[in-house]
């Protein structure tokens, strides 16, 4: 495979990308695996900075009861699974255009089996998608579903963009932020939200990843965080947008939307995964919110 290792993707938050890609890897080869990637390691082995992480349960110091690869990890998995299922019902009730924010190391497009005529759209910075490219065109790697990317910065216009690409709005489309709005400014999660409506037609559905505020002091100095600047080198907590946190469950409901709330300890749960609340737990403000633009589909 061509070497990589000088792309510039080890920075911000495309490093956490490197640290998702990781997680997925692990969550791939653990006995009770509830998603499958068999891509990700191959994203962490390129790169200089992620190169000796630990992609194999194994290879984790501290196995299960390490705070970053066993605790997060499992919750990267979970939330690998969970999304993976809302993206196919979407799939298989006739949608056939999904649109990935802050898309990093995702690589649904190759990896889950789509109705014919779906496309996936991917929308991240050039860098991050160079860097992509790059690792899965040195493995062959052959996408499932008509795959096409669009570097842009979200915090820049990315309606245009999306539309020369083929996207079409008269269609329903499943929208997914994973992992993203909780680094955006509280503005820029409104403005998507307010774009995401404006784009959809009846049928549409939207998943995202939120958090209901910021985080207290005690939460702070969690081992998750701790262990990721020290393992890693990954600050998470400096990549939280420090402002208060819109409501946009709210938003969607004011927009016209129907919105669900969830816990990852809900479907944690429901799929047998062992992630309970603790004391201080990073995890208790996370939030998924699944939505739908009532309608009939076009």
């Amino acid at each position: 495979m061509e070497d990589v290792r000088n792309v510039g993707v080890e920075a911000g938050v495309g490093l956490t990308a490197l640290m998702v890609a990781a997680a997925r890897a692990i969550e791939t080869h653990r006995p009770d695996s509830l998603a499958d990637d068999a891509y990700a390691e191959h994203f962490v082995r390129a790169a200089a900075a992620s190169a000796d992480w630990p992609v194999r349960p194994a290879q984790v110091r501290g196995g299960e009861a390490n705070p970053l690869w066993g605790r997060l990890g499992r919750y990267f998995g979970l939330r690998t699974r969970v999304l993976d299922d809302f993206l196919l019902r979407a799939a298989h009730t006739g949608v056939r255009q999904v649109v990935l924010f802050g898309a990093g190391l995702d690589t649904r497009a190759f990896r889950i089996d789509w109705p014919p005529g779906l496309v996936v759209y991917e929308i991240d910075r050039d860098g991050v998608l160079a860097f992509k490219h790059r690792v899965l065109d040195g493995l062959a790697a052959v996408p499932r579903a008509r795959r096409r990317p669009i570097a842009v910065d979200l915090r820049d216009d990315w309606v245009l963009p999306l539309a020369e690409a083929g996207f079409d709005p008269a269609a329903p489309t499943a929208w997914l932020a994973e992992g993203l709005l909780l680094y955006l400014p509280p503005p820029a999660e409104r403005g998507l939200i307010e774009s995401v409506d404006r784009l959809s037609a009846p049928g549409s559905v939207l998943a995202c990843e939120v958090k209901l505020g910021l985080e207290s002091p005690q939460v702070r100095s969690s081992p998750v965080y701790t262990v990721a600047r020290q393992e890693i080198g990954v600050d998470l907590l400096a990549l939280f947008d420090g402002e208060p946190r819109p409501d946009s469950v709210g938003h969607l409901a004011e927009l016209g939307w129907s919105a669900t709330v969830r816990t990852p300890f809900d479907f944690a749960r429901h799929h047998g995964r062992d992630l309970l609340p603790v004391p201080n737990d990073s995890l208790a403000s996370n939030r998924w919110i699944f939505a739908g633009k009532p309608g009939a589909h076009p």
